[in-house]
């Protein structure tokens, strides 16, 4: 008997520099975008190079995480700086997100 070993299709999105009001709209449709392309089944938004993230940008990953729920689609957020976690825990999304130290750590829960 052999063993099939599936493994998802994982996308990683790198973001970088400061997510906010002037450039939320942009975000966002690139964000959406790589959730609903059709061979990914999983989003990783790696927030490694992210500085800085205000409201309009944090509406951006909620709805990102709607759609990818939506779709039934995994979206993950990982390599989040302390001074962007701080605002994630203040309006406790930490509690809605599926946020993670690093890539090792996410991808540590894929096998």
């Amino acid at each position: 008997m052999q063993t099939m070993i599936v493994k998802p299709q994982v996308t990683v999105f790198p973001a970088k520099g400061y997510v906010n009001a002037a450039n939320a709209g942009r975000f966002q449709r690139s964000l959406t975008t790589a959730v609903a392309a059709p061979d990914v089944s999983i989003l990783l938004l790696d927030m490694e190079q992210i500085e800085y993230i205000d409201s309009a940008g944090l509406m951006t990953l909620v709805s990102a995480l709607n759609l990818a729920q939506s779709l039934g689609r995994r979206f993950s957020i990982c390599s989040v700086s302390p001074a962007v976690r701080m605002i994630f825990e203040l309006t406790q999304l930490d509690r809605v997100f599926e946020i993670f130290e690093n890539k090792a750590a996410f991808e540590a829960t894929l096998s």
